[in-house]
């Protein structure tokens, strides 16, 4: 594919103009692009043919379908999309058909496309496709459509309001016109204005949605690198990331698309640290704190007393999850300590105590632990009959180890209130957790965690991701190592993390097959790319760096060459079909937590930049891989920023600068001793690092010295390096056994149904 400046003639943005990425036929890309509200417009690249989301394809608007996409005439022939050129933006997709150019893009906050057509003489016609979207009236310049779903009127005009003619179901004018404009609306009314709004705003309303992306990568999440596909990965994953921020119901995250265009608790925060904590967009988080808590069910006489949604939905809210209401009071903890807003401490504080309160009533048992229905972790997929498919009730690992993160969070807003009879109840209880879990979730027959506790307390032992939530729970070091290591060779692909090893007779190898529903093997051997995050951050705490960024490396890579332009999907099949080098993408083409956690591990793990603006407190920890050889970056910290430069070689140097912040910042670069330095606004810390010695200066805005040492290594922290490499020698990603070897592979069954068909 020619480079995309072949394609580009309007040089709108020369930073979202360098990221354009090219697709041929082969490959047959989707494409997908919101208006930050409530709208989404999704196609492929070339012929729109997938399996599960060709069903949604074009405009679809507060989960109605509005129409299914277009076709292009020129001079009354239609333009085969499938010979086309094609180049994607972040702001816009460019298709080119011989000597026509087309431009497809939306508007933020508004329900309008514009399809621009260039370098056409004669007549140029578009048609618009899907089930019910019929001509319900017209004005010499304007047609109005019936839509698919929701009773929506669409309106489609020539970008210049030139008079239209209406061919059977094209829609003609002269080339001249430059295209055409489709807008929607309730009704007829609104989606004129609709129309004309964008005729005579839309230079304006261009400008200001690539402005916004433009603002997002240089001022929110700048990154400068030798490295072009690192940098170009991870701007197109912030951005996508941030189609997904909207004001569908106040300021939310969609879950994913193209089914969940809706706010989902457990997938809300989850994302949240790498959707908006990272790139410093802390009003945003508030107001989805603030939005969520105002659906908490405050009714104390039922059993869902202090959860937060699972679903907020625009008609639909659903409490039936147990973890959703924990990461909502964990993200709490997460936005004050980025943010420093203590303020909303005093505001939320009546709902961490009764999201505590609630599950102390109805759900804690004698030794701590957070019981649960069967279908209410995110492990939640069932039959027709709500049998679930992987069952994981009473006490499931990941379930305790965020209850205990939640109870330590609520210490921590507490202490902050004042409030000691509360902090030293919470404390007392997952401090008894802590006690029993060790005991309980361990046995001297497997190298790692039991998946949960069955109401009788008994310990099940299916290998499954899990428990790479619940490692702080332990004290066992080496334990701990041991899990990781069989983990990451059971259940991490090169392409992902899978829901259960390969060796368990439930496992699924394939996510969409003939041999089975879907939904059986949603949990039970499907990958979910989400859990990389916690995958690569737990080896890089183990002192992996390497072996983690191989698969964070990874997942940049398919951003970039596979599904979604730009961005990571929900799930992926274990194995690859045969003859295939890589596992087929499934699920949602672009979900917010894969995304997100892509993203949280890159600023948290890999340059290792943790605050706690409570404590006024930094941690500086870069885990940087020797294949990256210098990176500049930013942070936003409260109401200043962390500016770091990297550059590797004999000596790599590490250097932050502090601008507005005075906080004590901890050093911690294996294998010297951690350290903490006092700095001040515009100071800058300098340090080299090379085999034998760190050398640290810190300095203010004067150049005067404010901090220096030397340090060599310390023993400790070798010996520990040392232990590490010792049980990760050799370590590999896990590899697909024989297809055959799996029972649900050769046990003929009837496909079952899911309660949702």
């Amino acid at each position: 594919m020619n480079s995309y400046e072949t394609a580009n003639n309007a040089g709108e943005s020369p930073l979202l103009d360098a990221m354009a990425i090219g697709v041929t036929a082969e490959e047959n890309r989707a494409v997908s692009f919101t208006n930050k509200e409530a709208a989404f417009y999704y196609t492929q690249s070339h012929v729109n043919n997938h399996i599960e989301h060709a069903y949604f394809a074009g405009l679809n608007i507060a989960k109605n379908r509005i129409f299914g996409g277009y076709k292009l005439y020129l001079d009354g022939v239609q333009v085969d999309h499938k010979a086309s050129e094609v180049w994607v933006y972040p702001y816009k997709m460019l298709r080119k058909h011989g000597l026509l150019t087309e431009e497809l893009r939306m508007f933020d906050y508004r329900n309008a496309l514009e399809v621009s057509l260039a370098g056409a003489e004669g007549k140029i016609g578009l048609a618009l496709e899907g089930e019910q979207v019929e001509v319900i009236d017209r004005t010499s310049t304007v047609l109005f459509f019936s839509a698919t779903e929701g009773g929506w009127i669409i309106a489609v005009s020539a970008r210049d309001d030139s008079p239209l003619a209406l061919d059977g179901a094209v829609i003609a004018a002269d080339a001249a016109a430059g295209g055409f404009l489709i807008g929607a609306g309730r009704t007829a009314a609104e989606a004129a204005a609709v129309l004309a709004d964008i005729r005579g705003n839309g230079g304006r309303y261009r400008a200001e949605r690539t402005g916004r992306m433009e603002r997002l990568l240089q001022q929110h999440v700048p990154l400068e690198s030798s490295d072009p596909e690192l940098v170009l990965a991870l701007n197109w994953l912030n951005l996508t990331m941030d189609q997904l921020v909207t004001r569908q119901q106040g300021d939310g995250i969609y879950a994913g698309l193209p089914w969940f265009n809706e706010y989902w608790g457990r997938d809300q925060f989850i994302s949240m640290p790498g959707a908006v904590l990272v790139s410093g967009r802390f009003a945003t988080a508030r107001s989805i704190l603030l939005s969520f808590a105002e659906y908490q069910n405050t009714d104390e006489s039922s059993r869902f007393f202090g959860r937060v949604p699972n679903i907020l939905a625009p008609e639909n809210i659903d409490y039936h999850t147990t973890d959703g209401t924990p990461r909502f009071v964990i993200q709490l903890q997460d936005y004050v300590k980025y943010s420093g807003d203590t303020g909303i401490i005093e505001q939320l504080y009546p709902a961490v105590k009764n999201s505590i309160e609630g599950s102390v009533r109805y759900w804690m048992d004698d030794n701590g632990y957070l019981t649960h229905d069967d279908n209410e972790t995110w492990m939640d997929a069932r039959d027709a009959e709500l049998n679930s498919y992987s069952p994981r009730d009473t006490r499931a690992n990941d379930i305790q180890a965020l209850w205990y993160n939640q109870l330590r969070a609520g210490v921590y807003f507490a202490e902050y209130m004042q409030d000691t009879a509360n902090a030293e109840k919470w404390g007392g209880i997952a401090d008894r957790l802590a006690r029993s879990f060790s005991a309980d979730f361990t046995d001297a027959a497997h190298p790692y965690l039991a998946d949960r506790l069955d109401a009788d307390g008994a310990a099940e032992y299916s290998l499954r991701p899990n428990q790479l939530f619940a490692f702080d729970l332990l004290a066992d070091g080496e334990f701990k190592w041991q899990a990781l290591r069989t983990a990451w060779e059971e259940l991490v692909y090169p392409w992902g993390t899978a829901s259960l090893d390969r060796r368990h007779p439930f496992f699924h190898p394939y996510h969409l097959t003939e041999h089975y529903h879907k939904d059986e093997a949603y949990h039970n051997g499907t990958v979910w790319t989400w859990l990389n995050g916690i995958a690569m951050q737990r080896m890089i705490e183990a002192g992996q760096a390497e072996t983690a960024f191989g698969l964070f490396r990874n997942m940049n890579r398919q951003a970039l060459q596979l599904g979604v332009v730009g961005g990571l999907c929900e799930n992926m099949d274990a194995y690859p079909h045969e003859g295939a080098a890589w596992a087929t993408l499934t699920g949602a083409y672009l979900q917010a937590w894969s995304n997100a956690e892509q993203l949280r591990t890159w600023y948290q793990y890999v340059l290792g930049i943790r605050p706690d603006m409570i404590m006024r407190e930094l941690t500086l920890a870069p885990r940087i891989p020797g294949s990256i050889k210098d990176v500049r970056a930013e942070a936003i910290i409260g109401e200043g920023s962390v500016e770091f430069a990297y550059s590797a070689g004999p000596e790599a140097s590490y250097t932050y600068t502090f601008r507005g912040l005075t906080l004590t910042a901890a050093v911690d670069l294996a294998p010297f001793d951690a350290y903490e330095v006092e700095a001040v606004p515009d100071s800058v810390l300098q340090i080299k690092r090379n085999g034998q010695s760190l050398e640290t200066r810190l300095t203010d805005s004067t150049g005067r010295l404010l901090y220096e040492s030397v340090a060599a290594p310390a023993d400790e922290r070798l010996q520990r390096q040392a232990a590490s490499d010792r049980i990760f020698d050799g370590v590999e990603f896990a590899q697909p056994l024989k297809t055959e070897s799996h029972p649900v592979m050769t046990t003929t069954k009837h496909r079952k149904k899911d309660a949702s068909e």
